[in-house]
């Protein structure tokens, strides 16, 4: 395998919502995983920062209003250069719409790639803020498909 193609598939997962991707060529077999220890940092983080945005009670001797905790926004990216699908088939409907609550496992659209469909599915429950993207428009790898808002609270 090419050095420099290695290097487009590292950053193409780190651009990506994907935490792990396997390339397989010429009898090789690459496999990349993002590390679990940013997650966490991350997630130690967003907890710290919502305990702290607990706003005060109004009334003296009133119990304290639960803390506010800001939506979180995400970005889905192409993992990967390809066709996007944005529904299984002409006259289908989408997989997703805006607004629409999602869970975690579910398909947001299909990327073709060398005659492959790879599905890109949702890595928790959240809400589709935006669809940057359309329905047989060639994508970048790294390039935004999906803006999601919330967690699995807020669905």
């Amino acid at each position: 395998m090419d050095h420099a193609y290695i290097n487009t598939l590292i950053k193409a997962l780190e651009a990506s919502n994907l935490s792990e991707l396997e390339f397989s060529q010429d009898g090789c077999t690459l496999r990349l995983v993002k590390g679990a220890s940013a997650r966490k940092q991350t997630a130690a983080v967003a907890s710290s920062a919502s305990t702290s945005a607990s706003p005060k009670p109004s009334v003296p001797g009133a119990p304290p209003a639960p803390p506010i905790i800001p939506r979180a926004t995400a970005e889905v990216r192409a993992p990967m250069f390809g066709i996007v699908h944005l529904q299984a088939a002409p006259g289908a409907p989408a997989y997703v719409e805006i607004g629409q609550p999602i869970k975690a496992g579910q398909t947001l659209c299909v990327i073709e790639a060398m005659k492959i469909f790879n599905e890109i599915h949702a890595e928790e429950d959240c809400i589709v803020n935006s669809i940057q993207i359309q329905s047989g428009q060639e994508v970048e790898a790294g390039q935004v498909l999906f803006q999601l808002t919330g967690s699995a609270a807020d669905v």
